[in-house]
C-alpha cells in the first residue's frame, strides 16, 4: 500500500505552483524541490527557486532546492555538445526529464520516504485494463501535451508518477485558480527556451562549452554541384531555409549535414519528405510484441501524429509512415502511440536521411 507522500518539481511557474495546490486538496503531503541546473541558475530561471519557495510558503508545504549541476552538465549539456559534434541535433529537455525530473528526484524522493513524484508536465498516468500495467497517455489538453518529451522515462517508475494537470483543458483554467489561491506566479509567463540557453543562442554556447569552431566547408545539392560555402555544420539542421546565403532559382532548405566531407546538403522543400526512418536507442514503455495494431508515431514535439508500420531489426527500428514526413532529422525522437497512450520512442539514426526522400 503506496502512501501519499509525494516530492513535486517545483519551477516557480503557475503549473508547477497550482500541482502543488491540486495535490494538497487532494490528501497527499507534498514536499516541493527546485532542480538547480546550471551556472547557479534553476529551472527554468534565476529566481525560479525563490518563486518556487514562497508558493510552498504560502500554501504551507516544505521547500527544498537541490544542486544537480554537475549531473546536469554529465547527463544533458555533455549530450547536448556531443550530438550537435556527431552533426545530430539534440533535444535536451527529453534527457533531462529522463536524468533529473525522473532520475535524480526519484531518488531524493525515496530519500524522503515518498512514494511518488509529480511534475507540471501536461500528461497523464493510468492503470490500464489491456495492458495489466500503469502506462503513460497524452493529457486532455491536446495543445500542450507533452507525453513527447516523456518517452524515455523508465516504465517501471510510471505508477509512481503523478501529473496534477492532467485533465485541464486550457492553460487559463490553471491561470484562474492561481489568480483565485493569489499566488504570483499565477501572469507568470511561459517558458519556451532550453532552459541553459536563455538567450537562444545556442552556436555561442557550443563554442563557450566546447571545442567547436567555425569551419567553412561547401554547401552542394544532391548531385554534388557546390552552390556556396557554409561556416560550420553546427550552425545548421535539418529543414534549415534561412541563413543559407544562397541565391537560386527557388527556395533551398537543408537536407542532410555530410561530416565526412564537411559539406551541408541542400535541396528543394519536396526532397525534405521521406516515408522511412530507422530509430535506435529505444525505449519501451510497452513490450513490442504489444505494438501489433494502429501505431502512430510523432517525429517533433509539434508535428502532427502520423500512421506508421513499425518493423523490429535487432537493436533499432524500421519505421514506415502512411504519408511522407518532413525534415525527419537525426537526434530527434519518434515517439509512438497506440491510441492515447505512449507505446514507446527511440532516436533517428543518421541514417534515415539516405532512404526513400521523395
Amino acid at each position: 500500500m503506496k502512501n501519499k507522500k509525494v516530492l513535486l518539481g517545483m519551477s516557480g511557474g503557475v503549473d508547477s505552483s497550482v500541482s502543488a495546490l491540486l495535490l494538497k486538496e487532494q490528501g497527499y503531503e507534498v514536499i516541493g524541490c527546485t532542480l538547480e541546473l546550471f551556472a547557479g541558475n534553476s529551472c527554468c530561471d534565476t529566481n525560479a527557486y525563490l518563486d518556487a519557495k514562497n508558493v510552498c510558503k504560502q500554501i504551507g508545504i516544505p521547500h527544498f532546492t537541490y544542486d544537480c549541476k554537475k549531473d546536469f552538465k554529465k547527463y544533458v549539456i555533455t549530450n547536448f555538445i556531443e550530438t550537435y559534434a556527431d552533426c545530430k541535433t539534440p533535444n535536451p529537455c527529453i534527457e533531462c526529464n529522463k536524468y533529473m525530473k525522473f532520475g535524480f528526484m526519484w531518488e531524493k524522493a525515496k530519500e524522503l520516504g515518498c512514494d511518488f513524484i509529480a511534475t507540471g508536465h501536461y500528461a497523464k498516468t493510468e492503470f490500464s485494463i489491456e495492458h495489466q500495467k500503469w502506462v503513460l497517455k497524452k493529457s486532455r489538453n491536446e495543445k500542450k501535451d507533452q507525453s513527447y518529451v516523456l518517452w524515455n522515462m523508465p516504465k517501471e517508475l510510471i505508477e509512481h508518477i503523478l501529473f496534477p494537470l492532467a485533465d485541464f483543458e486550457t492553460k487559463e483554467e490553471i491561470r484562474e485558480m492561481a489568480r483565485k489561491k493569489n499566488l504570483n506566479a499565477a501572469s507568470k509567463p511561459d517558458s519556451e527556451d532550453i532552459c541553459f540557453i536563455p538567450d537562444g543562442n545556442y552556436k555561442k554556447f557550443l563554442e563557450d562549452h566546447s571545442e567547436m569552431r567555425s569551419q567553412v566547408g561547401n554547401i552542394v545539392n544532391r548531385k554534388g554541384e557546390v552552390l556556396g560555402k557554409h561556416n560550420g555544420l553546427y550552425y545548421y539542421t535539418i529543414g534549415q531555409r534561412k541563413g543559407l546565403g544562397i541565391a537560386y532559382k527557388e527556395p533551398l532548405y537543408v537536407l542532410s549535414l555530410n561530416e565526412e566531407k564537411n559539406e551541408l546538403v541542400v535541396g528543394t522543400e519536396k526532397e525534405l519528405y521521406q516515408d522511412k526512418l530507422y530509430a535506435k536507442n529505444l525505449n519501451y514503455l510497452v513490450d513490442f510484441e504489444k505494438w501489433d495494431k494502429d501505431v502512430y508515431a510523432k517525429i517533433r514535439y509539434r508535428s502532427n501524429i502520423a500512421k506508421v508500420k513499425v518493423k523490429r531489426e535487432n537493436e533499432k527500428i524500421e519505421v514506415r509512415f502512411e504519408e511522407p514526413q518532413r525534415a525527419i532529422t537525426p537526434g530527434q525522437s519518434a515517439v509512438f502511440y497506440q491510441g492515447d497512450i505512449v507505446i514507446g520512442g527511440g532516436k533517428f539514426t543518421k541514417n534515415s536521411q539516405k532512404d526513400n526522400i521523395v
